[in-house]
Protein backbone atom coordinates (compact mmCIF):
# COMPACT_ATOMS: atom_id res chain seq x y z
CA UNK A 1 0.00 0.00 0.00
CA UNK A 2 0.87 3.85 -0.07
CA UNK A 3 2.56 4.47 3.11
CA UNK A 4 1.99 7.42 5.02
CA UNK A 5 3.51 9.30 8.02
CA UNK A 6 3.67 12.54 9.17
CA UNK A 7 6.82 14.15 9.13
CA UNK A 8 7.13 17.47 10.60
CA UNK A 9 3.75 17.97 9.91
CA UNK A 10 3.79 17.00 6.64
CA UNK A 11 3.06 13.71 4.86
CA UNK A 12 5.27 11.29 3.12
CA UNK A 13 5.14 8.31 1.02
CA UNK A 14 7.28 5.54 -0.33
CA UNK A 15 6.01 3.93 -3.79
CA UNK A 16 6.45 1.89 -6.76
CA UNK A 17 4.60 2.86 -9.45
CA UNK A 18 4.04 1.75 -13.64
CA UNK A 19 2.85 2.11 -16.30
CA UNK A 20 2.07 -0.24 -19.19
CA UNK A 21 0.57 -0.12 -23.14
CA UNK A 22 -1.35 -3.24 -22.33
CA UNK A 23 -2.88 -2.88 -26.36
CA UNK A 24 -6.16 -4.90 -24.91
CA UNK A 25 -6.39 -5.18 -21.10
CA UNK A 26 -8.36 -8.48 -22.27
CA UNK A 27 -5.93 -9.79 -23.97
CA UNK A 28 -2.69 -8.85 -22.01
CA UNK A 29 -4.60 -10.64 -18.45
CA UNK A 30 -1.81 -13.54 -18.60
CA UNK A 31 0.86 -10.99 -18.09
CA UNK A 32 -0.59 -8.08 -16.38
CA UNK A 33 -2.37 -10.15 -13.21
CA UNK A 34 1.01 -12.53 -12.94
CA UNK A 35 3.10 -9.00 -12.78
CA UNK A 36 0.92 -7.58 -10.46
CA UNK A 37 1.26 -10.45 -8.22
CA UNK A 38 4.58 -10.70 -8.30
CA UNK A 39 6.07 -6.45 -7.89
CA UNK A 40 2.95 -5.57 -6.33
CA UNK A 41 3.16 -1.90 -7.32
CA UNK A 42 1.16 0.57 -5.27
CA UNK A 43 0.09 2.52 -8.42
CA UNK A 44 -0.40 0.79 -12.06
CA UNK A 45 -1.65 2.95 -15.03
CA UNK A 46 -2.62 1.03 -18.09
CA UNK A 47 -3.15 2.31 -21.97
CA UNK A 48 -5.01 1.33 -24.93
CA UNK A 49 -7.23 -0.67 -22.68
CA UNK A 50 -9.12 -1.12 -25.90
CA UNK A 51 -12.80 -2.08 -23.87
CA UNK A 52 -15.53 -0.46 -23.19
CA UNK A 53 -16.38 0.11 -19.50
CA UNK A 54 -18.92 -2.39 -18.84
CA UNK A 55 -16.67 -5.01 -19.84
CA UNK A 56 -13.42 -3.94 -18.43
CA UNK A 57 -12.28 -7.11 -16.03
CA UNK A 58 -12.78 -5.28 -12.67
CA UNK A 59 -13.30 -7.86 -10.46
CA UNK A 60 -10.07 -9.61 -11.22
CA UNK A 61 -7.43 -6.56 -10.24
CA UNK A 62 -9.72 -6.26 -7.46
CA UNK A 63 -9.74 -10.02 -6.37
CA UNK A 64 -5.89 -8.93 -6.07
CA UNK A 65 -6.50 -6.27 -3.55
CA UNK A 66 -6.56 -3.27 -6.00
CA UNK A 67 -8.84 -0.73 -6.90
CA UNK A 68 -9.15 0.15 -10.40
CA UNK A 69 -10.40 3.13 -12.52
CA UNK A 70 -11.18 3.35 -16.51
CA UNK A 71 -12.47 4.70 -18.77
CA UNK A 72 -13.02 2.91 -22.66
CA UNK A 73 -13.95 2.35 -25.66
CA UNK A 74 -14.69 -1.20 -27.58
CA UNK A 75 -11.54 -0.92 -29.91
CA UNK A 76 -9.73 2.10 -29.35
CA UNK A 77 -7.70 3.93 -26.70
CA UNK A 78 -8.76 3.30 -23.10
CA UNK A 79 -6.84 4.59 -20.23
CA UNK A 80 -7.01 2.87 -16.39
CA UNK A 81 -5.11 3.12 -12.74
CA UNK A 82 -4.96 0.45 -10.46
CA UNK A 83 -3.93 1.36 -6.81
CA UNK A 84 -3.61 -0.26 -3.75
CA UNK A 85 -5.84 2.39 -2.13
CA UNK A 86 -8.86 3.84 -3.37
CA UNK A 87 -7.64 7.30 -4.86
CA UNK A 88 -10.12 10.30 -3.03
CA UNK A 89 -10.61 11.60 -6.44
CA UNK A 90 -10.91 10.72 -10.22
CA UNK A 91 -11.05 12.92 -13.42
CA UNK A 92 -11.09 11.61 -16.99
CA UNK A 93 -9.92 13.88 -19.93
CA UNK A 94 -8.67 17.47 -20.44
CA UNK A 95 -10.85 20.41 -19.82
CA UNK A 96 -11.70 22.22 -23.42
CA UNK A 97 -13.10 20.39 -26.25
CA UNK A 98 -12.41 17.70 -27.00
CA UNK A 99 -12.03 16.25 -23.52
CA UNK A 100 -10.89 12.67 -25.12
CA UNK A 101 -11.71 11.24 -21.39
CA UNK A 102 -10.37 7.52 -22.88
CA UNK A 103 -6.52 9.30 -23.08
CA UNK A 104 -6.56 10.94 -19.80
CA UNK A 105 -6.92 9.99 -16.20
CA UNK A 106 -6.49 11.65 -13.07
CA UNK A 107 -6.16 10.21 -9.93
CA UNK A 108 -5.31 12.14 -6.73
CA UNK A 109 -4.23 10.66 -3.57
CA UNK A 110 -3.80 12.00 -0.16
CA UNK A 111 -0.88 13.89 -1.05
CA UNK A 112 0.19 12.35 -4.84
CA UNK A 113 -1.50 13.30 -7.51
CA UNK A 114 -1.22 10.81 -10.80
CA UNK A 115 -1.69 11.55 -13.98
CA UNK A 116 -1.76 8.68 -16.92
CA UNK A 117 -1.95 9.55 -20.62
CA UNK A 118 -2.25 8.13 -23.97
CA UNK A 119 -1.17 10.57 -26.01
CA UNK A 120 -2.40 10.21 -29.82
CA UNK A 121 0.30 8.87 -32.22
CA UNK A 122 -0.55 11.46 -35.17
CA UNK A 123 -0.26 8.62 -38.04
CA UNK A 124 1.53 10.28 -40.85
CA UNK A 125 3.07 14.31 -40.50
CA UNK A 126 1.42 15.47 -43.72
CA UNK A 127 -2.35 14.16 -42.08
CA UNK A 128 -4.67 16.29 -39.53
CA UNK A 129 -3.75 13.94 -36.78
CA UNK A 130 -0.21 14.66 -36.50
CA UNK A 131 -1.25 18.46 -35.68
CA UNK A 132 -3.91 17.27 -33.32
CA UNK A 133 -1.14 15.30 -31.70
CA UNK A 134 0.92 18.31 -31.07
CA UNK A 135 -1.89 20.43 -30.19
CA UNK A 136 -2.76 17.71 -27.82
CA UNK A 137 0.86 17.96 -26.09
CA UNK A 138 0.15 21.76 -25.71
CA UNK A 139 -3.32 20.85 -24.37
CA UNK A 140 -1.93 19.02 -21.64
CA UNK A 141 0.70 21.31 -20.60
CA UNK A 142 -2.30 23.85 -20.08
CA UNK A 143 -3.95 21.38 -17.63
CA UNK A 144 -1.11 21.08 -15.73
CA UNK A 145 -0.80 24.81 -15.81
CA UNK A 146 -4.51 25.42 -14.27
CA UNK A 147 -4.28 22.37 -11.99
CA UNK A 148 -1.08 22.19 -10.08
CA UNK A 149 1.99 23.65 -8.97
CA UNK A 150 5.94 22.50 -9.77
CA UNK A 151 6.36 21.83 -6.16
CA UNK A 152 3.40 19.59 -5.41
CA UNK A 153 4.28 15.74 -5.59
CA UNK A 154 3.03 14.66 -9.22
CA UNK A 155 3.67 11.87 -11.44
CA UNK A 156 2.70 11.74 -15.04
CA UNK A 157 3.13 9.00 -16.99
CA UNK A 158 1.65 6.99 -20.01
CA UNK A 159 2.28 5.99 -23.52
CA UNK A 160 3.44 9.61 -25.07
CA UNK A 161 4.58 8.06 -28.84
CA UNK A 162 7.79 10.43 -28.60
CA UNK A 163 11.12 9.21 -28.50
CA UNK A 164 12.72 12.46 -27.36
CA UNK A 165 16.14 11.94 -27.69
CA UNK A 166 18.18 10.18 -30.63
CA UNK A 167 19.50 7.27 -28.30
CA UNK A 168 15.63 7.01 -27.79
CA UNK A 169 15.44 5.13 -31.33
CA UNK A 170 17.40 1.61 -32.60
CA UNK A 171 18.05 3.37 -36.00
CA UNK A 172 17.54 7.49 -35.89
CA UNK A 173 18.33 8.44 -38.81
CA UNK A 174 16.47 6.04 -40.67
CA UNK A 175 13.52 6.64 -38.29
CA UNK A 176 14.07 10.85 -38.25
CA UNK A 177 10.70 12.28 -39.62
CA UNK A 178 8.16 9.85 -38.27
CA UNK A 179 5.39 11.14 -36.24
CA UNK A 180 6.71 10.08 -33.33
CA UNK A 181 10.71 11.36 -33.80
CA UNK A 182 10.75 14.64 -35.34
CA UNK A 183 11.70 18.01 -34.52
CA UNK A 184 8.46 19.48 -34.31
CA UNK A 185 6.70 16.69 -31.98
CA UNK A 186 10.24 16.84 -29.84
CA UNK A 187 9.13 20.82 -29.52
CA UNK A 188 5.86 19.93 -28.74
CA UNK A 189 7.25 16.93 -25.99
CA UNK A 190 9.72 19.61 -24.48
CA UNK A 191 7.34 22.45 -24.01
CA UNK A 192 4.97 20.20 -21.94
CA UNK A 193 8.57 19.05 -19.93
CA UNK A 194 9.15 23.01 -19.65
CA UNK A 195 5.97 23.31 -16.87
CA UNK A 196 8.39 21.47 -14.64
CA UNK A 197 8.88 18.00 -15.12
CA UNK A 198 11.80 15.29 -14.60
CA UNK A 199 11.91 12.22 -16.88
CA UNK A 200 13.12 9.54 -14.39
CA UNK A 201 14.34 6.99 -16.39
CA UNK A 202 16.73 9.77 -17.96
CA UNK A 203 17.52 10.92 -14.39
CA UNK A 204 18.80 7.15 -13.64
CA UNK A 205 20.11 6.45 -17.06
CA UNK A 206 21.75 9.63 -18.09
CA UNK A 207 22.89 8.55 -21.38
CA UNK A 208 22.44 4.71 -21.56
CA UNK A 209 21.56 3.84 -25.40
CA UNK A 210 19.42 0.74 -26.63
CA UNK A 211 17.07 0.89 -23.53
CA UNK A 212 13.49 0.83 -25.33
CA UNK A 213 9.96 0.44 -24.06
CA UNK A 214 8.18 -0.35 -27.59
CA UNK A 215 9.18 -3.27 -30.34
CA UNK A 216 7.12 -3.21 -33.45
CA UNK A 217 5.32 -6.19 -33.81
CA UNK A 218 6.28 -6.24 -37.76
CA UNK A 219 9.91 -6.54 -37.36
CA UNK A 220 11.02 -10.17 -37.21
CA UNK A 221 12.85 -11.04 -33.51
CA UNK A 222 12.85 -6.84 -32.80
CA UNK A 223 13.27 -7.55 -29.16
CA UNK A 224 16.14 -9.85 -29.60
CA UNK A 225 17.86 -7.49 -32.06
CA UNK A 226 17.18 -4.55 -29.94
CA UNK A 227 15.15 -2.64 -32.75
CA UNK A 228 13.19 -1.00 -30.48
CA UNK A 229 11.73 2.82 -28.97
CA UNK A 230 11.60 4.59 -25.76
CA UNK A 231 7.87 5.92 -25.89
CA UNK A 232 6.73 5.19 -22.72
CA UNK A 233 7.50 7.64 -19.69
CA UNK A 234 7.39 7.99 -16.24
CA UNK A 235 7.77 12.02 -15.70
CA UNK A 236 7.55 13.75 -12.18
CA UNK A 237 8.01 17.30 -10.78
CA UNK A 238 11.52 17.88 -9.83
CA UNK A 239 11.57 17.34 -6.89
CA UNK A 240 9.81 14.39 -6.88
CA UNK A 241 11.98 13.02 -9.16
CA UNK A 242 15.00 13.74 -7.14
CA UNK A 243 14.02 11.64 -4.72
CA UNK A 244 12.95 8.69 -6.77
CA UNK A 245 15.57 5.63 -6.39
CA UNK A 246 15.52 3.63 -9.51
CA UNK A 247 13.84 3.55 -12.78
CA UNK A 248 13.19 -0.02 -15.16
CA UNK A 249 11.98 -1.46 -18.24
CA UNK A 250 10.92 -4.95 -17.85
CA UNK A 251 11.81 -6.20 -20.96
CA UNK A 252 10.05 -9.77 -19.79
CA UNK A 253 7.01 -8.64 -20.33
CA UNK A 254 7.71 -8.10 -24.04
CA UNK A 255 8.92 -11.40 -24.10
CA UNK A 256 6.20 -13.22 -22.67
CA UNK A 257 3.52 -15.16 -24.91
CA UNK A 258 1.21 -13.42 -26.90
CA UNK A 259 2.64 -9.78 -25.82
CA UNK A 260 1.80 -6.40 -25.92
CA UNK A 261 4.27 -4.32 -28.22
CA UNK A 262 5.11 -2.38 -25.32
CA UNK A 263 6.92 -3.57 -22.35
CA UNK A 264 6.03 -2.32 -18.53
CA UNK A 265 8.29 0.62 -17.10
CA UNK A 266 8.51 1.18 -13.67
CA UNK A 267 9.52 3.42 -10.89
CA UNK A 268 10.80 3.65 -7.21
CA UNK A 269 10.66 5.56 -4.11
CA UNK A 270 12.58 3.65 -1.57
CA UNK A 271 12.78 6.32 0.97
CA UNK A 272 10.08 8.71 1.75
CA UNK A 273 8.86 11.67 -0.73
CA UNK A 274 8.77 14.59 1.59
Amino acid sequence: MIIKTPIQGRSCLKLKIATYNVNSIRSRLHIVLPWLKNNMPDIFCMQETKVEDAKFPAAEFEALGYVVSFRGDKQYNGVAIASRTRPRKVVFGLQDDPKDTDRLIHAEFDNLSVLNTYVPQGQEVDKPQFAYKLAWLGRLKEYLKKNFRTDQKLILCGDFNVAPEMIDVHDPKRILGHVSFNPEVWEAYQNLISWGLTDIFRRHHPDEPGQYTFYDYRIRDSVGRNLGWRVDHILATQTTAAQSSGCTIDLATRLAEKPSDHAVIYARWERSIT
